[in-house]
């Protein structure tokens, strides 16, 4: 067993004894308690100011823009929301679905583009948009429609303005002149310069369309929803229901058809480029070469068992495959195909057995290695062709801690480390140079954000966010409690990492119940050295222990962790996780009659799955918008992982949730749900409590009118819910409230 103290909190300016006691209405109300936090951090292009979004003082909801110039002098504010954000506006339904699939949260200025010549900040407000430009800050009103621009970009030298209304694309002079579509025909079946809902939801892709470098073309993606099935889906709003028919593609069924184009800006002319005969594919990627010369696409097949990266002449559409990744499993898709001025390329694989970063020719040939060892590259954050490095995350100490490193992709050595160990770090990297802007946080450690050289010196703050006496959480920081880190063994010898709080006043000599906060799905970790969201701290107060652990099948580890899952969704995960409760039980402090415990989404899913499995320790589940049946998901996230259900059926029948409900107890389950959700769809949870009703097995429900998966939810919505959470909780696990 490995053990890992917490960091201690120290020097803070009120002794607990007279520290105040965090409440709901606190932790939701104005000013944030984390305080103010820089997001959507970027550094010109010319290098000499960082660009960020911070909330407001009074609204943790709304965002406005601002900037610090590198050479010293106090932040100021570019764009105040207030002052942009039309009347009486109310987004259009894409852009609704966009913002979820995004999870924006926010808004105001929510998002913001730079041209690369540093010229221009493009910036999007509730449907219409805005150009702030650089010398003089004058800001210019560009559109002023009934219909919402999404997906809004600066071209690369700054000369027009690019959106997409009603399902075509358009561009736009940035120095005045009258918009032009580039596209006509398009609907919301067949849309030009879109992504569509697999692509924003399960594939990090956000955009159909891409600048070419010298500006002269726009490659463009035409996506065909004409064979998607249409999905009803009750909107269920507080003055009534909207039947809201959805193009949703479900697994094993079809999904859009998607074709890439090559426009000509000037003319106007489209070329289609070649993505071969079989048209049930994903379109993953798209990049320029340097030079503009060259259309990078990645093709990723129906079963993600295959990637081709294809190099494609824009003039012609023709293409040819440059690599091709394979796995008998799943080949991850990243943003980590770096084109180089000399035709070559960086790009990261799993081929090792770790995620890491490799050189490839103009041929497209492996030159070689530029990582190595037992530990997972995150992401690539820049590459320096001066300097011939190319910087990025890993998570070389543990798979806990995230730090920056760099190294030549010339000449391949030990990676240097940038940032210390101890937290987690996010980065932007300055185009040239190795400067970066850098946010760490750690659990005693709000997040903080810097300009720092290419030595990884800090240069100066952008928002330093120290935990004074002035910040938020000063009243209560002497109570807050930070994690002791450990590992337990799982069945087939790999490591587990857990995490574990106490409450405030904790004494070993008695016994507390315990709630353990669960995601356990793909593509998420819940135990990591981040500054925790200040609500966890109100199960503390309430006297609860609070437990996670990071099952087989989450990220930031060894191919062989996260495949394990591979089609036996629901099994292993449940196994580790109660290894994980196994070790809790062990503690003296412990009262394991009192333990609960609560996710959203695959952690709702893993929550009903723990409370049914044999023999549950659990006594108590608060499942949030679970889904419980795999064959209402979609297509590329289920079939990743489980086939379909023609192909596996076996796997998709062992891990419903409905075919063990039977072994739930009456009275353990407190069930929520978005009643607009358009991801984990509504019927996810009115089957299972069909299911429930059928067997006479009683439940508690709370479902909010109105609300998605993701988006929508404000502060007093969320006030709600943990009011809610709280009530059911002490109701079934009798806390003791902390001292």
């Amino acid at each position: 067993m490995k053990l890992f103290l917490g960091i201690l909190m120290a020097g803070l300016m009120v002794g607990a004894a007279n520290a105040e006691k965090l409440t709901p209405e606190r932790v939701y109300a104005a000013p944030d308690l984390t305080g103010p936090r820089a997001r959507g951090v970027t550094l010109s292009p010319d290098g000499l100011m960082v660009s960020y979004l911070k909330a407001k003082a009074d609204d943790v909801r709304m965002t406005d823009l601002w900037a610090a110039d590198v050479a010293g002098g106090e932040p100021r504010l570019l764009l105040d929301a207030r002052d942009l954000i039309p009347k009486d506006r109310e987004l259009s339904e894409a852009e609704k679905s966009r913002r979820e699939r995004q999870g924006v949260q926010t808004r105001g200025v929510v998002a913001y583009d730079w041209d690369e010549e540093g010229r221009f900040i493009l910036v999007p407000v509730e449907g219409d948009l805005w150009l702030y430009t650089v010398a003089g800050g004058k800001v210019s009103r560009l559109t002023n429609s009934a219909a919402d621009e999404i997906d809004a970009k600066v071209s690369p030298k700054g000369g027009f303005v690019s959106f997409v209304r009603d399902d075509n694309l358009f561009v736009l002079p940035s120095q005045g002149g009258a918009e032009r579509a580039l596209t006509t025909g398009g609907s919301e079946l067949t849309s030009w310069g879109t992504a569509d809902y697999i692509a924003q939801e399960e594939m990090a892709r956000q955009t159909g369309y891409w600048w070419s470098p010298d500006e002269t073309r726009i490659a463009l993606t035409h996506v065909d929803q004409t064979g998607v099935d249409v999905v009803e889906r009750l909107d269920i709003g507080a003055t009534g229901a909207t039947i809201v028919n959805q193009r949703y593609p479900r697994v094993g069924r079809p999904n859009s058809v998607v074709t890439l184009h090559v426009a000509d800006v000037a003319a106007g002319k489209r070329v289609k480029i070649d993505l071969g005969a079989e048209t049930d594919i994903y379109l993953a990627r798209v990049d320029w070469s340097k030079d503009g010369k060259t259309l990078y696409v990645q093709r990723q097949s129906r079963d993600q068992r295959r990637l081709d990266l294809l190099a494609a002449d824009p003039a012609t559409g023709k293409t040819r495959v440059l690599l091709t990744e394979t796995s008998p499993h799943w080949v991850e898709l990243t943003d980590d195909f770096r084109p180089l001025k000399d035709g070559g390329f960086l790009w990261s694989s799993e081929r090792s057995g770790w995620r890491h970063l490799y050189l490839h020719g103009a041929d497209g040939k492996a030159v070689g290695a530029v990582t190595q060892g037992d530990w997972p590259v995150d992401e690539i954050a820049g590459v320096d062709e001066a300097r011939g490095v190319v910087t990025f995350t890993a998570f070389k100490d543990n798979p806990i801690e995230r730090r920056l490193y760099e190294v030549s992709f010339k000449t391949p050595a030990e990676p240097k480390a940038l940032t210390p160990a101890g937290g987690w770090w996010t980065v932007k990297m300055a185009k040239a140079g190795g400067a970066f802007v850098g946010s760490y946080e750690d659990p005693a450690t709000p997040p903080r954000t810097g300009l720092y050289g290419a030595d990884g010196t800090l240069v100066r703050w952008i928002e330093a966010n120290s935990l004074n006496q002035n910040h938020p959480y000063a009243p209560y920081a002497a109570r807050l409690r930070t994690p002791t880190y450990g590992t337990v063994k799982a069945a087939d010898g790999q490591d587990l990492w857990w995490s574990l709080r106490t409450p405030p006043g904790f004494d070993p000599a008695k016994r507390y119940p315990v709630i353990v906060q669960v995601y356990g799905g793909p593509g998420s970790a819940t135990v990591r050295k981040i500054w925790h969201n200040p609500a966890d701290q109100l199960f503390l107060e309430a006297g609860y222990i609070l437990f996670s652990i990071d099952n087989r099948g989450t990220p930031n580890r060894s191919v062989a962790f996260k495949t394990a899952i591979d089609r036996r969704l629901g099994k292993l995960e449940v196994d580790d996780q109660m290894a994980g409760v196994t070790y809790l039980t062990s503690l003296p402090y412990v009262d394991p009659a009192r333990i609960g415990v609560t996710g959203w989404s695959y952690g709702g899913y893993m929550s009903l799955l723990l409370m049914t499995a044999e023999n549950s320790p659990y006594a108590a589940t608060v499942a949030g918008a679970p889904p419980t049946e795999w064959t209402l998901y979609d297509t590329h996230y289920t079939e990743r992982y489980m086939g379909t259900p023609k192909t596996d059926p076996a796997s998709y029948a062992d891990s419903e949730v409905l075919g063990r409900v039977s072994r739930l107890k009456s009275g353990s389950l407190l069930l929520m749900h978005g009643m607009a959700d358009d991801n984990v769809t509504f019927d996810n949870s009115t089957r299972l409590m069909a299911a429930l009703q059928a067997q006479g097995t009683t439940f508690e429900t709370m479902m909010y009118p109105g609300l998605r998966h993701r988006a929508g939810w404000t502060q007093t919505h969320l006030l709600h819910r943990m009011r809610t959470t709280l009530d059911f909780f002490g109701r079934k696990l009798a806390p003791v409230a902390a001292e």
